[in-house]
């Protein structure tokens, strides 16, 4: 089965705010709130649409992230929690884009990176630990891994110029299996890193710093 993979920019600090934060929330974030339980209950729509059953609802799972805790035992529990997490970042970040369809996207990841390791890009600059990363290791209460996804990846913003122009200088040596994904990723990092820029100096409360990678499907 093929996988959608998208991508949104949001700051870190606001996503991690809310788990955990139970009556602490901020009148703003009360507001955000409401909008975060309207995609969690329209995302449970959808499976149930598809008769899928994660244990909790994801309006339930977004409950237990408030309280600081996913600990359902129900076998696919983390699904729940990964959709629920991922309706927070929705809502407080930007628009999401679509960076791809993959069949096998993990295989794809580690492919394009070894291509680009053997091209001389630093191993940090590499995607595959970035798309498939995980949520935000500073989640201060363990958080289960979706086996069966959906999956959760971050990229820095502020690595974005630097793994564009890593990419662009290494786009002649890479195998011309690869050239059109490499093309991309740089359109895609360049653009997130003029945007990322021009708003840090523009506007005073801007805060996004991270790129968040959405694996459904």
């Amino acid at each position: 089965m093929s996988r959608v993979i998208t991508y949104n920019t949001a700051a870190k600090a606001d996503v991690l705010s809310y788990l955990g934060a139970g009556e602490k929330l901020t009148a703003e974030q009360h507001r955000v709130l409401g909008m975060v339980r309207d995609r969690a209950e329209a995302a449970q729509r959808d499976l149930d649409a598809q008769r899928v059953d994660w244990g909790p609802a994801i309006p339930e799972a977004l409950g237990h992230l408030l309280d600081g805790r996913a600990d359902s035992t129900a076998h696919y529990a983390a699904g729940a929690y990964a959709t629920a997490l991922q309706c927070i970042i929705d809502i407080n970040g930007s628009d999401p884009y679509e960076l791809g369809v993959y069949s096998k996207p993990a295989t794809f990841f580690l492919a394009l990176d070894e291509e680009l390791r053997r091209v001389g890009v630093s191993e940090d600059l590499l995607l595959y630990p970035h798309v498939f990363s995980g949520p935000p290791k500073e989640i201060p209460f363990f958080f289960p891994h979706a086996v069966d996804g959906p999956h959760i990846g971050m990229f820095p913003l502020a690595k974005a110029k630097p793994a564009a122009d890593a990419y662009r200088a290494a786009y002649e040596a890479v195998s011309p299996d690869f050239r059109s994904e490499v093309y991309g990723f740089v359109v895609l990092l360049e653009r997130e890193h003029d945007e990322w820029e021009y708003a840090t100096k523009a506007i005073d409360w801007y805060d996004q710093d991270t790129i968040f990678f959405s694996i459904t499907g």
